[in-house]
């Protein structure tokens, strides 16, 4: 694919993971210089080849007057108005907060901030979903443990704890949501992990089915609300497996998925990048919608068109004021996370779902990989060091406390119990 005009940069906002780096290639791959601003020094789009700068810089810890000046900032020192690029759901709500300020250094579209908060919302989210019509999991928003009790007098396994806000239940024990299979479970969960004076836990009914019934809607909408790009495909394995980000999918089409999104976006009249879940239900033949991420998706180099479109190049045509053309989905196409699909196939493995043969097949006719690209290799080795790093402390950890245990034993058994380290600094 070839844009005409290449001279705007762009600037990736919190370039986590493989999302930000699916960006830097993207564009950069056309000529286009991409800077990156994130805090973390293993962040993988540092390093490639196409990155023309970075920032460090954490937008979603620094005070917020900090994160503005260091943004003016590096907007000065590019010299020109760039275009900004939000890869999280905090990045976009901050550009819409402080758009007046922001859009005199930057080219992005003005999105409602309030809009974009019920989005991210998990409860408000199935309100906003009920209200125009689209089908959603039914789910129960409880304020305290005596409304979780409550709950259970009449509720059924397995089903799904979720954070209102994936991000704050991220932080505290790295996941987003639990498949429950007991009231004891549950209560268990909920005890641990819920914070009492900001209610963030839901409920929410167990869908079943496969990860391939699992289906993403990505797309692309003007400041007219005109869907200018839109592309469905399938999850075929998760991570963590059963619940998570995509680790293997599949680009296909899917009508009912399309027009349900498509119905639902203009609905609330959205702007901008999005990125969709629904997941199928076989009990009534429904596709029911689970997340609405108001951004751009990680997946996205997932959906690529026969003429090479994809959605960061639909939105920097559409801010240059170049036309962005029709494009049609190429089906089949399969893109991999490496690493995290091979972590989330050995759980699939280990609980029977999933046969080496089966694995095997599974990884024919991928042909984009998120960190490994022949013309970008570094990005993939600082990946791959950085996971051996994650499991060389997570090895080290569980040794550590195997050892410690027969000696703590020792210490109780003369009757002086001696704090932890974690128990001593609770003290």
């Amino acid at each position: 694919m070839i844009i005409s005009d290449t001279a705007t940069p762009v600037v990736v906002l919190k370039s986590i993971a493989h999302g930000g780096l699916g960006v830097v290639r993207s564009l950069g791959r056309l000529g286009i210089d991409v800077y990156t601003v994130e805090a973390d020094a293993w962040t993988p789009a540092f390093y490639s080849r196409y990155n023309r700068g970075s920032v460090r810089l954490d937008i979603e810890t620094a005070p917020a007057e900090q994160a503005l000046y260091q943004l003016e900032r590096l907007a000065k020192r590019l010299g020109v108005p760039s275009i900004i690029i939000p890869s999280t759901d905090y990045a976009a709500i901050f550009l819409a907060d402080h758009y007046e300020r922001l859009q005199r250094s930057f080219i992005f579209l003005q999105q409602s901030s309030e809009l974009l908060r019920k989005l991210y919302s998990k409860r408000e989210m199935s309100y906003l979903a009920k209200e125009h019509g689209v089908f959603t999991a039914e789910a129960s928003f409880p304020l305290c443990r005596q409304d979780v009790l409550t709950f259970l007098e009449t509720a059924s396994f397995p089903l799904v704890l979720k954070a209102i806000d994936g991000t704050r239940l991220d932080a505290r024990c790295g996941k987003k949501m639990f498949i429950v299979n007991s009231a004891e479970e549950l209560l268990s969960l909920y005890d641990a992990f819920e914070e009492p004076e900001r209610p963030n836990l839901m409920l929410q009914e167990y869908v079943a089915g496969e990860d391939d019934s699992v289906w993403m809607f990505d797309g692309y909408f003007n400041k007219n609300s005109e869907c200018l790009a839109a592309y469905t495909g399938k999850k075929l394995r998760q991570c963590p497996a059963f619940s998570g980000y995509t680790s293997l999918g599949v680009c296909l089409r899917n009508d009912v998925v399309h027009e349900t999104a498509l119905r639902f976006l203009r609905g609330v009249n959205y702007s901008g990048l999005v990125d969709i879940d629904f997941r199928y239900d076989p009990r009534d033949g429904k596709y029911k919608m689970l997340d609405v991420n108001p951004r751009l998706g990680a997946t996205f180099r997932l959906f690529v068109a026969e003429n090479d479109l994809d959605l960061v190049r639909a939105y920097y045509l559409d801010m240059t004021g170049q036309r962005v053309p029709s494009a049609s989905l190429r089906e089949g196409r399969k893109w991999i996370v490496a690493d995290l699909d091979f972590a989330s196939s050995l759980r699939y493995y280990r609980c029977g779902q999933l046969k080496l043969i089966e694995w095997l097949a599974s990884l024919r006719g991928i042909e984009d990989a998120a960190f490994f690209a022949v013309d970008d290799l570094l990005p993939f080795f600082v990946r791959l060091t950085s996971d051996i790093l994650d499991v060389s402390k997570r090895i080290f950890t569980k040794l550590r406390a195997r050892c410690a245990a027969p000696q703590q034993k020792t210490d109780r058994g003369f009757g002086d119990v001696l704090p932890t380290r974690s128990e001593a600094k609770t003290a």
